[in-house]
């Protein structure tokens, strides 16, 4: 056997598996994401889905905890959507070292989560992503369990992607799909500083 039929007999018996495996996948409903760890990409990702998500003609939700007290690129980009499919609440008031006022911080964070909680109440809509709300939860914030609750009782169809470091054992517990994001280098620890398109 030559090495084309060699490869198109592995491909043929990968497609087999492959197939076997989608075929066994028959459950239909929303998904909860969460996006983790201390590398680059945790809220990128989510921000992915969102754009997908919107490409797909869905209703969708965005509530940024922590961030907010800087313009970011994708808050100008998505604010493209609002007046259609797409509902963008920037909610908090800047790092907890840049504020310095855990009370504050603490207001700012249940302002926050209301707005997500009514969202995830909501059946209109079908993706609700929930930026750095692992912060507000590491950080005590929010009562972990009335998150977990609103996250198990929200809509069947909805998904629902949750970001930032430090994600609790019980929401990686309930979550469907977590993803830990992991260092191998950073710009940062070079010395180049937060650069737009990049970080911003």
């Amino acid at each position: 056997m030559d090495e084309d039929a060699r490869h198109r007999d592995r491909m043929r018996r990968k497609k087999e598996l492959i197939d076997r495996r989608i075929a066994r996948a028959t459950i239909d409903r929303g998904v909860l994401v969460v996006n983790t760890g201390n590398g680059k990409g945790k809220s990128s990702s989510g921000f992915g889905m969102l754009a997908r998500s919107l490409g797909h003609g869905f209703r969708c939700g965005v509530v940024q905890f922590i961030k907010g007290s800087f313009s970011t690129g994708e808050e100008a980009f998505f604010r493209m959507f609002e007046d259609g499919p797409l509902d963008y609440r920037v909610m908090g008031e800047g790092y907890t070292w840049e504020t310095q006022d855990k009370a504050r911080d603490i207001a700012a964070a249940m302002a926050a989560w209301e707005e997500a909680e009514r969202m995830l109440g909501d059946a209109s809509y079908d993706f609700v992503l929930l930026d750095e709300l692992n912060i507000a939860l590491v950080k005590n914030y929010i009562p972990l369990d009335r998150v977990l609750h609103a996250l198990a009782t929200r809509p069947e169809r909805q998904h629902v992607v949750v970001t930032g470091r430090g994600a609790p054992d019980a929401l990686v517990e309930a979550a469907d799909t977590v993803t830990e994001m992991r260092v191998v280098k950073h710009a940062y620890q070079a010395g180049i500083r937060a650069q737009k398109g990049v970080e911003l």
